[in-house]
């Protein structure tokens, strides 16, 4: 789409979000619910559509659960996220507080997991009375289409909520002139700077989510079958493209051999192969040179005295291309890329640790901070621990999901903002306050 066009576009849905935002609150949550439940009866050609687009193997089904738990959630608590501040409600004086829409609201969605990342903003942002313009990843294309598609059937108006195909020098062009009120960005790092750089000066809201090298530490007293399943395949799920991902994990010495074990057990027990065969466990990256880049980075750590556990024999399908065979590394230290950069692949290194003190200062020691999972039977202990990282998420005894009710948001170089829970409506509205003398 061009310059002009897309101008027409913005101004479109600036005119229909006046509507919107003036229909009841009560009517807007059932129109969007409405629009969730019919993508969810698409879920048939989702699936093998995700699959051909960016990998996901059809066994582990599409996304519309997650999506329908979002929306459900934060519809639920809309009223109450929404709802005014009175201040004070007397014979003298009205004061109160309200949360208003923003206006026009750009999403800028990932290819990883196209559906439930769009939806974090979708929904809360229409259901708070914003016009919402999509621009999906070139990767996957088709899912901006099938979201509006859905929503327009199922009643909200068309200008209310659209999809467009921008390039990135039109989408920059666009939020530099100040096109948006509100810009939500998931992706990678340079292409959240981007975002900035051209917003600069705008006053034009931004969130951004970029990313996360996530690190899991279990304790000594940690349930180890459970760690060890839940932290592998927080690492290996969706060939490891996952903005919450583990990436690195540090265990406790009395457990660190039983630990490694068990991992090996389970990734030499995954299937590499074309995602659209229900056997397939672990389907291609996304693209080759998402594929590459993890090659380089396990190829770098081998050269630095890393050890590969896993016998890439196991994986003849790798062959060099989009299909990366998984891997576990030990012998890591925080010397090597694959410790310290977004790996975003089905790769995990594991480090033994000794102490609280020695895990809390190498989970800290990375550019970004997005989530931490903790393996502890004590959540005082957790608690503590958690207090001391630099991250957006705490999780204990879990890892890699997304809580609605609670804020998704990260620090230092993973962004800034927050999707989601009430905090969620408090970003993409802003406050106006009233303060009204009676006669």
């Amino acid at each position: 789409m061009g310059m002009a066009a897309a101008r027409d576009t913005v101004a479109s849905a600036r005119v229909a979000q006046k509507a919107w935002a003036a229909r009841p609150l009560a009517e807007r949550v059932k129109l969007v619910q409405a629009g969730v439940a019919r993508l969810g009866e698409m879920n048939d050609e989702v699936v093998p559509e995700l699959a051909h687009m960016m990998g996901r193997p059809v066994r582990y089904g599409g996304e519309f659960r997650g999506v329908n738990e979002r929306t459900t959630y934060m519809a639920e608590i809309a009223e109450e996220a929404l709802k005014p501040i009175i201040v004070e409600n007397s014979d003298a004086f009205e004061r109160r507080i309200i949360r208003e829409p923003h206006g026009v609201v750009l999403v800028i969605a990932p290819w990883n997991y196209p559906y439930m990342t769009a939806i974090n903003t979708i929904a809360p942002a229409l259901i708070a009375g914003n016009a919402v313009i999509i621009k999906h990843a070139s990767q996957t294309l088709l899912v901006g289409e099938r979201m509006v598609r859905a929503f327009v059937q199922a009643g909200v108006p068309a200008n209310v909520f659209q999809n467009m195909f921008l390039d990135h020098d039109v989408t920059s062009a666009l939020i530099a002139e100040g096109c948006f009120n509100f810009v939500n960005f998931t992706g990678s790092v340079a292409g959240g700077q981007s975002i900035e750089r051209a917003a600069a000066g705008t006053f034009t809201g931004v969130g951004l989510e970029l990313g996360g090298k996530d690190p899991g530490y279990v304790m000594e007293d940690a349930n180890l079958d459970a760690a060890v399943e839940t932290l592998i395949d927080g690492a290996m799920y969706n060939s490891g493209q996952c903005c919450c991902g583990i990436e690195r994990i540090y265990v406790t010495a009395s457990l660190y051999d039983a630990f490694v074990e068990k991992a090996v057990k389970i990734v030499s027990g995954y299937k590499l192969g074309n995602p659209l065969d229900k056997e397939t466990t672990i389907g291609p990256m996304a693209h080759v040179r998402f594929a590459n880049e993890a090659r380089a980075q396990v190829s770098e750590a081998l050269a630095q005295g890393a050890v590969a556990m896993i016998d890439p024999k196991l994986f003849p399908e790798d062959d060099g291309g989009a299909y990366f065979a998984p891997q576990i590394l030990t012998n890591v230290t925080h010397d090597m890329r694959v410790m310290r950069d977004e790996t975003f692949a089905p790769v995990v290194g594991i480090m033994k640790v000794e102490n609280d003190e020695q895990a809390i200062v190498l989970m800290n020691d990375c550019m970004f901070g997005l989530t931490v999972s903790l393996w502890t039977k004590d959540p005082v202990r957790a608690a503590a621990i958690g207090a001391r990282l630099e991250t957006g998420t705490v999780f204990m005894n879990r890892a890699d999901y997304v809580d609605p009710g609670l804020c998704w948001t990260g620090c230092k170089g993973t962004g800034r903002g927050g999707a989601l829970s009430i905090i969620g409506y408090h970003n993409l509205t802003r406050p106006k306050s009233y303060h009204l003398k009676k006669a």
